[in-house]
């Protein structure tokens, strides 16, 4: 064998040793995804950009539907973080659980009700059936505000799963009307459908798209969820700065081929994201005060941890994010 090819392996052997070894070294991490959505676009960019792995971190995206099932899936080790509303933390640990949001990726509701095709009064919607994506999600916590300015209450009508995807029953008319957030939200004004209420112009507060854990994993998995949370901010910033790489990445984890949608989808996301993808308390509140039953805790301490976020202020990540991707 001549001696350029005997190098050229032995290189190649040493490489891929290294790799493997760094491989090995990555921490294991799973976070679950309740529904594709643009409010899960810093995590996408996060690790398209190789954040995670930076971060030490060897990230799986585990699909899930809806909420309704977080308390197992932390419970038998499933994930060990969730992109998911305080609404499903909330009735979570009514049920025993003891989870925290320790961030946020959007901190107003983002839905918008639109009905079936023809349906577009109040006086059509009464007696129909609303479909949700799981019980105790936020399209199921936030359909009685939705309901109530349109002078009704869940009384009026009745209450269906259907999952994550709820745009092809609604156009179909499988349902009479469906809570929509982006992309389906403009793909819905664009099919013609008649939004009933749009909430997301209203810019309510509510704790939306929390990052969500166990409160005993933020102690004892410390170093991993601000690892974590790192990676997540740094895909924040980076979606927002980086326009054409968001976009790409947002087209191709949605499957969406409309440029109209995604340009919305994504201006969506650059207006409503925290950058920081800090907690917001009176979102969180204002969720608490409205799910929590009267005789569970109304603190907000048992429900939110926004500690990581708060020790990487002081150590100065967010001004150096701020001076590595300037803009928002």
């Amino acid at each position: 064998m001549h001696f350029s090819t005997r190098l050229r392996g032995a290189l190649v052997l040493a490489a891929t040793l290294i790799s493997g070894a760094a491989n090995a070294q990555l921490v294991p991490f799973r976070v679950g995804e309740a529904s594709p959505a643009n409010t899960y676009l810093a995590i996408w960019v996060a690790r398209d950009a190789g954040f995670y792995e930076a971060n030490g971190l060897k990230l799986d995206v585990v699909h899930m539907t809806g909420g309704r099932d977080i308390a197992d899936a932390f419970a038998d080790g499933r994930i060990d973080a969730m992109h998911i509303g305080l609404s499903s933390v909330v009735r979570a640990n009514a049920g025993g659980a003891d989870l925290r949001a320790f961030g946020s990726l959007s901190n107003i509701i983002r839905f918008a009700l639109f009905g079936k095709p023809g349906v577009k009064t109040a006086a059509d919607l009464k007696g129909g059936v609303i479909g949700i994506s799981s019980t105790g999600s936020e399209s199921d916590a936030t359909i009685s505000i939705a309901l109530g300015q349109l002078g009704m209450t869940r009384a009026d009508i009745t209450i269906k799963e259907l999952g994550t995807k709820r745009l092809d029953p609604l156009l179909s008319g499988a349902v009479t009307a469906s809570a929509l957030n982006e992309p389906d939200r403009s793909r819905a004004y664009a099919a013609g459908l008649t939004a009933l209420v749009d909430l997301a112009p209203q810019q309510i507060p509510w704790l939306f798209s929390g990052l969500v854990a166990r409160r005993d994993a933020l102690t004892s998995r410390r170093d991993a969820m601000m690892r974590f949370l790192k990676a997540t901010i740094e895909g924040n910033r980076l979606a927002i700065t980086d326009e054409a790489r968001a976009k790409k990445v947002l087209a191709k984890e949605m499957g969406i081929d409309d440029p109209k949608i995604i340009d919305i989808s994504y201006a969506d996301f650059k207006a409503q994201t925290p950058v920081n993808a800090e907690v917001s308390p009176e979102g969180a509140q204002a969720i608490i005060d409205r799910i929590a039953a009267p005789a569970a805790s109304h603190k907000l301490a048992d429900y939110i941890d926004p500690s990581l976020g708060e020790a990487l202020k002081t150590i100065g990540f967010y001004d150096t994010m701020a001076l590595k991707y300037p803009g928002k």
